[in-house]
């Protein structure tokens, strides 16, 4: 039997959420709620979801971040939901990943087509991703769907930050991440001046890919900014 598609729903509004819950699930659909910004980061962060809903006016994390957060590590489809209705708002939630932006208050039964809608272009987006294993030039191969690393041929063994923080730059290349944004995303938790995690992790990992930082071949220090990925992919 199919299991069901999974809705996230983020929204500090308790009754909204409750609302959209009920009406979703006699839908059919599997839903969970998170009432603040970061709640739903932690929540996209250990499991899959079908599409996610994010309100603008979140606490802890605003929908904007969110958007952007999740957009950089996931194509899962994004419908934000909110009470702003001015053209910017919209212009820049959509403009940060977002897919679809509707105004509250809004029918339940147009949420319900347009979740349906963003779901079937997914899952034919899904169905036609045949291939999950990147090749790049000096031997490396990525798999993101097994979560995989091969170096010539070779399986790398990654710790799971390691993992993490390669996949995250690998999918976003030529995008610097400062040191701060690194940590927030692999860690899922705010960055402490002076912590010098990240860059442990990045030595040890170039270490496993012998990459040289003087002619860095994937990950390039962007000095007094950060890292980014440089890897050239085959086509």
């Amino acid at each position: 039997m199919k299991a069901r598609e999974s809705i996230l729903i983020v929204e500090d509004d308790f009754d909204i959420a409750r609302i959209v819950s009920d009406y979703l699930r006699k839908e059919g659909y599997e839903t969970t709620w998170a009432s603040t910004g970061k709640e739903g980061f932690e929540e996209f962060k250990v499991r899959e979801y079908s599409l996610i809903l994010v309100d603008l006016m979140l606490p802890e994390m605003d929908g904007y971040t969110l958007c952007e957060k999740i957009r950089l590590e996931s194509d899962v489809p994004l419908l934000i939901v909110s009470a702003k209705t001015e053209e910017e708002s919209k212009v820049r939630g959509l403009g940060l990943g977002a897919d679809d932006y509707l105004t509250k208050p809004f029918g339940l039964e147009e949420l319900s087509a347009r979740i349906r809608s963003h779901l079937r272009r997914y899952n034919r987006y899904l169905q036609k991703e045949e291939e999950s294993v990147q090749q790049f030039l000096h031997g490396l191969a990525i798999d993101f769907s097994k979560r995989a690393v091969y170096l010539h041929q070779l399986p790398l063994s990654l710790t799971a930050k390691e993992m993490d923080m390669l996949i995250l730059l690998a999918k976003n290349p030529f995008q610097t991440f400062t040191k701060a944004e690194l940590y927030e995303h692999v860690w899922q938790q705010d960055d402490i001046e002076g912590n010098n995690t990240v860059t442990v992790h990045i030595k040890s990992l170039r270490m496993k890919l012998n990459d040289n930082t003087r002619s860095s071949k994937f990950i390039q220090t962007v000095w007094g900014e950060g890292y980014r990925f440089i890897g050239d992919q085959l086509i």
